[in-house]
């Protein structure tokens, strides 16, 4: 029996779930390749482990099957995502599977890329290897939402963070940075960041806090995503700490057509800044779906969208935002003059409807809730 036919056990379902948690290692750092993990068993006993390497290579699969050796003939290897059929800068994980003898393979995921989409499996079960598929999906999924967004939708997974008072506010006033939340739910924020491809803020953000965005978990820092800002006319200071430390950190800033001129200027003067031009609205705004269009074009998974209410309000309104991480603390209330999260647009619009309650986490005196949109296709 193949694909979901298969009839999995309680041991196969604790794999699985190992090969989810392996695959987390890798988000953030795969560049335009999926984060998979992979786990080879033999004997009840697993003998290789791997997961996505950093830029996105070698693939899962081709870690796990090297520490395996020999004992990878005859074993299980449970994958969480279907191993790759087409030749890129590696050779297909299909046919490495394949020539080390594995007896039999799980994957949690199909992958829609039209280069494998069920090529991967057709070729395992033409060796003769027993194939099952769909254990543990939607725990997968959530690892793989940045990859599949972009192969699926043409954007990136948008995971929009907030951090809001008991009565929802995110600044105690326009342009004043205000803590809101402590360090366990600062460090929390920091390990989204790593787990980002890029992060993205507003030039009013820039202007006000002006920001690093980067990741300053110890042990972590060279994790940092992408620096994106969406200034429609270039206004931000030439001297902003994003702009200083682009020959560190890749910083890119999105800007509107008619700003072209302005923008080979500031070009030249900051060659390590990318500008990126780009569709406006009526109202002279870039545009959020022309940036998360070309985004996707540069190989962008995962979006963390941070700030401002304004820019957070663009996003949400237009159903763009696939999952929310709101950071709530609850003893702390700014008053009616305080900023509101999402400029106006009631909170619930992250927290009800399409979207769905999957984590609630105390962080010392603060509260994580995170929503996630539910899928459109009848399976939650």
């Amino acid at each position: 029996m193949t694909g979901k036919d298969v009839n999995f056990t309680p041991g196969d379902e604790r794999w699985m779930a190992h090969a989810v948690r392996l695959s987390r290692r890798a988000l953030g750092n795969t560049a335009e390749n999926p984060p998979v993990g992979c786990v080879i068993v033999r004997g009840g006993m697993p003998v290789g482990l791997g997961w996505t390497a950093t830029g996105g290579r070698p693939h899962a699969e081709t870690e796990a099957l090297a520490m395996a050796g020999e004992a990878a003939r005859g074993a299980t290897a449970y994958v969480t995502l279907e191993p790759c059929a087409h030749h890129g800068r590696t050779p297909p994980c299909a046919d490495a599977l394949v020539r080390a003898g594995i007896g039999r393979v799980v994957v949690a995921v199909t992958d829609p890329d039209p280069r494998v989409s069920g090529k991967g499996l057709e070729r395992l079960e033409a060796a003769g290897i027993e194939v099952g598929t769909g254990l543990c999906e939607e725990q997968a999924r959530r690892v793989l939402a940045g990859f599949l967004s972009r192969i699926e939708r043409g954007r990136p997974h948008v995971l929009l963070k907030l951090a809001v008072s008991a009565d929802g506010r995110i600044a105690a006033e326009p342009g004043r940075p205000t803590a809101i939340t402590g360090p366990e739910a600062l460090a929390r924020a920091h390990l989204m960041r790593a787990r980002s491809d890029a992060i993205l803020v507003g030039a009013g953000t820039v202007k006000a806090d002006d920001p690093s965005l980067t990741c300053r978990l110890p042990g972590l820092e060279d994790r940092s995503p992408v620096r994106i800002v969406l200034d429609d006319d270039l206004s931000i200071p030439e001297d902003c700490r994003l702009v200083a430390t682009s020959d560190r950190v890749p910083t890119w800033i999105f800007t509107t057509l008619e700003a072209r001129e302005k923008a080979l200027e500031f070009q030249k003067a900051h060659p390590h800044v990318r500008i990126m031009p780009v569709a406006h609205e009526e109202t002279g705004r870039v545009s959020p779906e022309a940036v998360l269009e070309r985004l996707a074009q540069e190989g962008i998974n995962r979006l963390m969208v941070e700030g401002g209410a304004q820019v957070a309000r663009s996003f949400a309104e237009r159903g763009l935002v696939d999952e929310a991480a709101i950071f709530s603390a609850p003893h702390k209330v700014l008053g009616e003059g305080a900023v509101k999260a999402l400029a106006g647009l009631p909170l619930e619009t992250l927290t009800g409807g399409e979207m769905e309650a999957v984590e609630e986490t105390p962080l010392g005196p603060d509260v994580l809730r995170v929503y996630v949109r539910r899928r459109n296709d009848g399976t939650g």
